[in-house]
């Protein structure tokens, strides 16, 4: 495919937030690489008694990331250095917002978060960045008007889920204007006259998904509909913009206000049209006005949104548990098995389990409570994830949703977003440990009976040891053992609702 090259003479109508940019006038980082065998012993180490093979894993998916850094080029615009997406010669957005998510824990070696920042580099003076850009000469994969030329947005969500981590104010400082700006864009490019929103099949990252009418062209066209996810992610995005500009004291912009109207919109929408209620469960809206009925994981943005009200929140998690739909023997799969495009071997997005929607459901759990339910489902992957791993000497693409196998049409030592699965689902939804930077608490939620724990974890920019003892019974009080440089809250939580707050 040629290279759609940038053309900054084009006619544009400036955003003033682009002029804001920074990353447009940064230097190239001239940083060397790290190398994962003089580092490895500061990475965070898992504590889990009987279970070497997951450990071991763990440590696989670590050599393949750094196996996979790379410099900036500068005559491409890049910026800083960066975690490959491991997949054409290209960095792609949405790949890299949920690569950096496991990243995160390796930033005491490598910053991965700033990945992101040859994105924002490449941003236009209208506020567009392209979700593909070349990582070897000045060029991006799609012009600015195509309808796949960007998305999905959820930049800010990684970007506050890294804050979440560290508490880096001046991190939110330097994007926030960049992210407003895009978002803005897509406010105005992306949008039906009705505010609601539009992607292609390329755009939203569920390339192969026949979700649109029949004939349609469902990998690049837009086909006249309301994408529920598209949707579902700007709200996210709105309302993490608005948290952002509150910590830097910048509430009051115009543009602020405008995207907490349209958070308020865009929710009212997808519970007044495109939720079913006979099915419980959130559809895209074809230019007839009617539902697709096709239960896609991507209906589930709706939860880590915050979109779905208290009343329905119990039958639309249910599907999650339904064997007929989202419980296979590997869960969760990306489309419902009751769906007749369902493939059980997968056949990439019409049924394969993928690590950044997986973890995009665990979250939306979490936000609700739903912490067991989100448990059983990480174990589930990791278990099945440890055993390809075991078979085969390497990390997949995504997975079989029927069996311990990975999925059809599936690239290998794919580190790459399925180093989640090892590290990021194994640290917070296995082991339950999530951090809470802006409130100096790490939550724990102790499912695990045998010892297990993690040294050197990360927490504002120090190492901290975090090991629970072994225990006879799930109900019994955790001992815990907590080593840190600075004064820390655990939030304990273990058994049936049992909660307990520790000064460490």
């Amino acid at each position: 495919m040629e290279l759609f090259k940038v053309n900054r003479g084009l006619t544009y109508v400036n955003s003033p937030y682009v002029e804001e940019n920074e990353f447009l006038r940064m230097p190239a980082e001239n940083t060397p690489l790290p190398l994962y065998e003089s580092n490895r012993d500061k990475l965070p180490k898992p504590i889990w008694e009987g279970h070497k093979n997951a450990v071991k894993c763990y440590d696989y998916a670590w050599k393949i990331a750094f196996d996979n850094l790379r410099t900036p080029n500068a005559e491409a615009g890049f910026v800083s250095n960066f975690i490959d997406t491991a997949f054409n010669g290209f960095l792609f957005m949405w790949d890299s917002s949920f690569i950096v998510l496991f990243g995160k824990y390796g930033s005491r070696i490598f910053d991965f978060q700033k990945t992101l920042d040859n994105f924002y580099s490449h941003q236009h003076r209208d506020g567009f960045i392209c979700r593909e850009i070349c990582e070897s000469e000045n060029g991006e994969q799609f012009s600015r008007f195509d309808p796949s030329g960007t998305g999905f947005n959820i930049m800010p969500w990684s970007e506050w889920e890294s804050y979440l981590q560290t508490g880096d104010k001046e991190r939110i400082s330097k994007i926030f204007a960049p992210l407003l700006a895009y978002h803005l864009w897509l406010k105005e490019h992306h949008t039906w006259r009705d505010g609601t929103y539009f992607s292609t099949g390329l755009g939203c990252g569920m390339d192969n998904q026949f979700r649109q009418q029949k004939l349609s062209e469902f990998v690049c066209s837009h086909g006249h509909m309301v994408w529920m996810d598209t949707c579902a992610q700007q709200a996210l995005s709105a309302d993490i913009i608005v948290k952002m500009a509150k910590i830097l004291g910048r509430e009051n912009l115009p543009e602020i206000k405008e995207l907490e109207e349209e958070s308020v919109f865009l929710k009212n929408f997808i519970n007044e049209k495109l939720w079913c209620e006979k099915d419980a469960y959130y559809y895209d809206m074809f230019r007839d006005g009617s539902l697709n009925g096709m239960k896609t994981i991507g209906a589930y943005w709706a939860l880590l949104a915050g979109i779905v009200p208290a009343e329905r929140l119990d039958r639309f998690v249910a599907h999650l548990d339904n064997p007929d739909e989202f419980k296979r023997p590997n869960r969760v799969p990306s489309l419902a098995a009751s769906d007749k495009n369902y493939s059980k071997v997968g056949d990439y997005w019409n049924g394969s389990v993928w690590a950044p929607t997986n973890y995009m459901v665990l979250k939306g759990l979490d936000k609700h409570g739903y912490n067991r339910l989100a448990y059983e489902i990480a174990c589930d992957n990791l278990k099945n994830v440890v055993e390809v791993y075991e078979k085969t000497g390497t990390l997949w693409e995504n997975y079989s949703p029927e069996s311990a196998e990975r999925g059809s049409c599936s690239r290998e030592k794919f580190v790459g977003w399925s180093g989640l699965f090892p590290i990021s689902i194994m640290f917070e939804y296995v082991f339950g440990i999530r951090p809470e930077a802006s409130k100096n608490t790490i939550v724990w939620y102790v499912n695990r009976t045998e010892r297990h724990g993690i040294e050197r974890y990360p927490f504002k920019g120090e190492a901290i040891d975090l090991v629970c003892a072994e225990r006879k019974t799930a109900e019994e009080k955790p001992i815990i053992t907590v080593n840190s440089p600075i004064p820390i809250r655990i939030e304990l939580h273990w058994g049936d609702g049992k909660t307990e707050l520790i000064e460490a």
